[in-house]
């Protein structure tokens, strides 16, 4: 039999579950997690989706249209480059470069960042003004910019942008942390928790990174678009990754000495970044809006 409640419970959702229904509630949010889960697979399971190896030439089939021309092939689905690689097999295998080098990026910075404006958010005085002020010269600072200086003193190579974009991405992560640990340590359960004997380290473990993780969230999402775009742009101003690795800007940087013969290698690749950057795009928007609509709530 079944057993029977007097009193009927009521169901209190996280603040995660509440967060997913807010994003669930945007069509287009959904959308674009679709898509960047697409991009995602592509990257973790490139060597069973390819159908070649990206750096494998071939003389008999070079500049091959794609399979949606009539004079394409079933066996190259978006063609072949100058040196008959197989473009699709190149992309998949960009993606999971490109894709994969940001995420490594925006984690590497989000660590750094955080540790340096949690030690910023709790200074005061003139050492709080000084570090301010770096960080607004630093924030006006365009980060491909930046990271361009730093390859042009380490050298060129996917290295060596990783370095360069990972340095540039940090004082954007510091700068969000040290306003968001100035805001917190204001409030009333930091000042119970001074009054208990917490320290500085115990204050940031127990009491403000709970609290700081869906802003990192939002703020690592922004991150990923900006390290993509700018990984490919080094890479296709021949500054980050060199021939014949697969990246999707130098794939399209490639590109670029047969765009009037074979259009589709600058086409193809350029689109694949645009969709990439989209989704990113996409779905820290609808992160951003399922916070503030759960805060509202």
């Amino acid at each position: 039999m079944p057993q029977f409640s007097l009193y009927e419970e009521e169901f209190h959702p996280s603040p995660w579950q509440r967060t997913w229904a807010a994003f669930r509630g945007s069509h287009i949010a959904i959308v674009g997690l679709i898509l960047l889960g697409f991009f995602i697979i592509f990257s973790l399971f490139a060597p069973v989706v390819s159908p070649y190896n990206p750096a494998e030439q071939n003389i008999d089939a070079l500049l091959i249209p794609p399979s949606w021309e009539s004079s394409g092939s079933i066996t190259h689905l978006f063609g072949t480059d100058p040196l008959g690689r197989d473009v699709f097999s190149r992309i998949i295998y960009g993606c999971r470069t490109t894709l994969g080098s940001g995420f490594l990026m925006v984690v590497l910075a989000m660590l750094i960042g955080v540790s340096i404006g949690t030690f910023a958010g709790m200074l005061r005085g003139v050492r709080s003004s000084i570090v301010n002020h770096l960080l607004d010269a630093l924030m006006a600072i365009p980060t491909l910019l930046i990271a361009i200086i730093i390859v042009a003193i380490l050298g060129t190579g996917l290295v060596n942008s990783m370095w360069a974009i990972t340095l540039a991405l940090i004082p954007q992560f510091v700068h969000r942390t040290r306003t968001f640990v100035r805001a917190e340590m204001k409030k009333e359960y930091i000042m119970a928790s001074k009054l208990d004997g917490a320290n500085r380290w115990q204050l940031f473990v127990h009491s403000i990174l709970p609290n700081m993780t869906e802003m990192l969230v939002v703020q690592g999402t922004v991150a990923l678009s900006i390290a993509v775009i700018d990984v490919s742009a080094l890479g296709f101003l021949n500054l980050g990754a060199q021939s014949p690795l697969a990246e999707l800007g130098a794939i399209l940087g490639d590109g670029l000495d047969v765009a009037y013969l074979a259009p589709w290698n600058v086409a193809l690749p350029g689109i694949a970044i645009f969709l990439l950057v989209l989704s990113i795009n996409i779905v820290g928007d609808g992160l951003r809006s399922a916070l503030r609509k759960r805060v509202s709530h």
